[in-house]
């Protein structure tokens, strides 16, 4: 049976990162910067639709400058809640704006090996692993593609990446690996397949898109044409901006959320205009470059403070988030990636992002860490206990068992600690053991979690794929080359 879903559901704690008046002031300055100085759409078909739509259009440069109200108007069609439907209806992800959910990150092209733990080229079959694991783990809620299958062409990867996550999951794939028309026709036909047909495809989509814009202020043209495909067909797409700061955004934290959030809300607008209604979601991994080599981050405060403005901003356009949340910077599972995911995923979650990139990548999502996809999942059960809040009632005052107790007694024996014990946070991979046992030892977290890994992988089968549907979807992606 598939793994029972954890999320974060009607917190009790709330933070305000921008002001209302401030959240306005961005969209103005985004408004600005998308009819003064223009977005690069390098695709003839966008710029058909904005040309028809009656935007400026530059086609020499490819760049496009539109209106304040026709933006808006075209947003107003985006779907604020919809759902995101898995190959087992039970891991239906409803994206209605009081869900957190996780997934895993990509597009690693490295694996710590997790027989050896050396550092090596990525292939499919970490691909299945990854998912395998994946599906056996409450935390994670959803895919994303979390390495790249190297040892696969090029130009049939991608569509081989998500038939082997459907293949080792029951669980919602997100993938951020169709980069062009051709691969879209095929992604969108395979998902059909799994689904039922178009029909249900639309009524079910058991895949979604995910495009990384070009920053700043650009798109990729094949990265363009797949999402319009997408959306053509009801699969939910996003549009998700990498601008950091000092090299693709300003200096500025709400500089580079200006020009990211144009990025975005462009692309958005885009899709709208083709296809209004058309299930859309706003992705951002803002960060700042090093400023002493210019290098993406991958963590710090810079990430944690953009990890809650951004999903103010998908509020304002009452759209759902993916954020990029843990893709730590630190090499290897220790104390900075602790930190950095931590505080990351901390700050995404107590502002409600709807979906959360993504556990197991390390070094700026380039090396992928099993142990470090178990203790990430970690941090995301801790988050998930702190963001429940403390329930005050008379069942949790526990007035009664005081009184039995008394002065000077204990609470363990009592009725009501049987019944509560198991609210407690347990946790799997913090060492709280006593000072010799742990020195006799000297094993830590890192050898717990990536021995769970190994075990559920030698224990853990998911519900298998049809073999004559995993033939079918074979037959698809050799006909698309």
């Amino acid at each position: 049976m598939p793994t029972p879903i954890k999320s974060i559901t009607n917190p009790k704690l709330r933070l305000e990162i921008l002001t209302p008046q401030e959240v306005q002031k961005i969209h103005d300055a985004t408004l600005w910067i998308i009819e003064k100085v223009g977005v690069r759409f390098p695709s003839r078909r966008a710029l058909d639709i904005w040309a028809a739509h009656g935007a400026s259009v530059d086609r020499d440069r490819m760049t496009v400058r539109a209106r304040p109200e026709l933006i808006e108007q075209a947003l107003e069609t985006c779907p604020p809640a919809y759902t995101l439907c898995a190959r087992a209806p039970s891991q239906d992800l409803p994206l209605d704006g009081n869900h957190v959910f996780v997934g895993t990150d990509g597009c690693g092209v490295e694996v710590l090996d997790i027989e050896t733990g050396a550092r090596r080229t990525s292939s499919l079959r970490d691909v299945a692993d990854i998912a395998r694991l994946a599906d056996a783990t409450e935390e994670v809620a959803f895919h994303w593609v979390p390495v790249s299958a190297q040892d696969m062409p090029p130009e049939t990867r991608g569509l081989h990446e998500i038939k082997t996550i459907w293949e080792n999951s029951t669980k919602h794939v997100q993938t951020e690996s169709i980069y062009n028309e051709r691969e879209a026709k095929a992604a969108i036909e395979m998902a059909a397949a799994i689904a039922g047909g178009r029909e249900a495809l639309r009524k079910r989509p058991v895949l979604s898109l995910m495009q990384c814009s070009a920053p700043p202020l650009g798109h990729d043209g094949g990265s363009l044409d797949a999402a319009l495909l997408a959306a053509e067909v009801g699969i939910p797409t996003g549009f998700m901006t990498m601008a950091a700061n000092l090299t693709t955004g300003p200096a500025t934290l709400a500089g580079n959320l200006a020009v990211g959030n144009a990025e975005v809300i462009a692309a958005t607008a885009l899709l709208q205009l083709a296809y209004p209604g058309a299930p859309v979601f706003y992705a951002a991994a803002q960060t700042a470059s090093d400023l002493r080599s210019g290098a993406y981050t991958g963590g710090g405060p810079e990430d944690f403070l953009y990890g809650a403005a951004t999903n103010v901003l998908s509020d304002f356009y009452n759209i759902p988030l993916s954020m990029g949340s843990f893709a730590t910077g630190a090499k290897e599972p220790n104390w900075q990636a602790g930190i950095e995911n931590s505080l990351s995923t901390f700050m995404a979650s107590i502002v409600m992002s709807d979906m959360l990139l993504g556990v197991g990548l390390l070094h700026g999502s380039r090396i992928w860490s099993f142990a470090q996809m178990m203790m990430d999942c970690e941090i995301f059960s801790i988050i998930h206990k702190t963001m429940q809040g403390i329930i005050v009632d008379d069942e949790t005052l526990a007035l009664e068992a005081i009184a039995a107790v008394g002065p000077g007694g204990n609470f363990l024996t009592q009725k009501h600690t049987r019944q509560h014990m198991r609210d407690v946070f347990l946790p799997q991979f913090m060492d709280r053991r006593p000072y010799n046992e742990w020195e006799s030892k000297k094993d830590d977290a890192r050898d717990w979690a990536v021995d769970k890994a190994r075990k559920t992988l030698a224990s853990h089968q998911p519900d298998p794929l049809d073999p004559k549907l995993s033939a079918e979807l074979e037959m698809i992606i050799a006909k698309s080359v």
